[in-house]
């Protein structure tokens, strides 16, 4: 059930599921001749705000896009600092986000990162699995392709083993066996900072997602911006390939 407008006159959809590719916090800093990690630091204060009011905007999933397969092509000094911001977001945000009831997940391949990144993801996982007001995934080293090809190669491997016959295989089976499983489709995409393109980000899970690509810089990105995105989406008609009013 939606909620009323302001005029009464029809209900608004809500946004259960936000994604955000989280993309200009290096074109910020350079803007200000300032060096890349500088704007991925003030891109991590911003995700902070992001969590703290989307609950207060009815939002329930939030996922976020922080580092690409593509990004491992960046130079050694912006990936290690970016390595570090991460590992230094959850040990310093760790007790907040469970004070606040947030849940946090983590997609994409983890074997490539560092074994000390991997325990805190995990064990972030486990101290805050319990908790729903806010359910935040985030996406490192993630591309939509390899979620693909590796779920496609786990449903190879349970066939050969005869966990699951050949017939069975339809988009169900893919599905659970995605980074994803179990998580809802995103009703909204954002992406920041003025560019078009979805790059690599969610291809199956947002296959009917309604998307918003606004100029601002995620690091300038507040939640009065947000707010006024969610606020358009609950005027969009969503049919899913059928007809408006059939």
């Amino acid at each position: 059930m939606g909620r009323q407008d302001q005029t009464g006159d029809r209900p608004e959809r809500s946004v259960d599921h936000v994604a955000i590719i989280m993309d200009g916090n290096g074109r910020w800093a350079v803007n200000k001749g300032w060096p890349r990690l500088v704007g991925h630091r003030k891109g991590a204060e911003r995700v902070k705000e992001i969590v703290r009011c989307a609950p207060d905007l009815g939002i329930r999933w939030l996922t976020i896009y922080a580092f690409s397969t593509e990004n491992w092509k960046r130079s050694t000094e912006e990936v290690l600092g970016l390595m570090s911001i991460f590992a230094r977001y959850i040990e310093r945000e760790a007790d907040r986000l469970a004070a606040e009831g947030v849940r946090m997940r983590f997609i994409g391949d983890r074997s490539r990162l560092d074994p000390k990144l991997q325990r805190l993801m995990a064990g972030i996982e486990q101290r805050t699995s319990g908790l729903s007001r806010l359910n935040l995934t985030v996406a490192i080293n993630y591309g939509g392709r390899d979620e693909l090809a590796r779920a496609a190669k786990r449903l190879a491997q349970d066939v050969a083993a005869g966990l699951i016959a050949a017939d069975q295989v339809d988009q169900a089976a893919l599905e659970a066996r995605l980074d994803t499983a179990g998580l809802p489709d995103p009703d909204l995409v954002i992406r920041t900072s003025g560019e078009t393109r979805t790059s690599n980000f969610l291809p199956w899970q947002s296959a009917y997602a309604e998307y918003e690509f606004t100029p601002i810089l995620w690091p300038d990105f507040t939640r009065d911006e947000l707010a006024r995105i969610v606020g358009q989406f609950g005027g969009r008609e969503r049919r899913f390939g059928g007809v408006m009013g059939a």
